[in-house]
């Protein structure tokens, strides 16, 4: 299992644009991405995200669970059908629970398309990754624009990457965004946004 810990900030594209001025030599990253659950949502009810997002066209399927920490438990593997992709993850480590609460099959309930430009940043006792997201995010026929920035602990403490989001945070009058690209896009497909 991989560990996930990051800080997300809602940003504008002027914002954006400044940050990656400032830190310079961006990679850019295509997604797609799905979300999926069973009908009677018990995997949100978990507090589960299951993906099936394209990276500039790779399929790439990710579990996340809520983690004492904080912190999110994350595996992922490239595998390109959804209907089998818990039961791959769970060869891989992801909770075996999976298993029952998916058995009568998962849907896709909402998505976003956006594109990512990303840096990892060394710094003293670790590194991040600073990524600037773009695009749209979809639930049902209805969609929202995406503007944020993400900083990712790559290694090091969790420290590591409070430390440099405080600091990127002040410096470009960042507001954070705790709700997560899956649970903005789930209240667009629920109509409750």
């Amino acid at each position: 299992m991989g560990r996930e810990f990051e800080l997300k900030y809602s940003a504008t594209e002027q914002i954006q644009d400044a940050v990656a001025e400032k830190y310079g030599d961006f990679h850019s990253i295509t997604m797609e991405t799905t979300y999926f659950d069973t009908l009677g949502g018990d995997l949100a009810a978990q507090r589960i995200t299951l993906r099936r997002r394209m990276e500039n066209g790779v399929s790439v399927c990710t579990v996340k669970t809520p983690l004492p920490d904080g912190g999110k438990g994350e595996w992922e593997i490239c595998w390109q059908e959804p209907a089998t992709m818990v039961e791959e993850l769970c060869k891989q480590g992801a909770p075996q629970q999976l298993l029952a609460w998916t058995k009568n099959g998962i849907v896709p309930i909402c998505g976003a398309r956006f594109t990512r430009r990303a840096k990892t940043i060394e710094l003293p006792g670790g590194s991040v990754e600073l990524a600037l997201d773009r695009g749209i995010l979809l639930g049902g026929d209805r969609q929202e624009a995406l503007c944020e920035l993400e900083v990712e602990l790559k290694s090091g403490e969790d420290r590591v990457a409070l430390d440099f989001a405080a600091q990127i945070a002040e410096e470009f009058n960042l507001q954070p965004e705790p709700r997560s690209k899956f649970r903005r896009a789930q209240l667009l497909a629920k109509g409750e946004k």
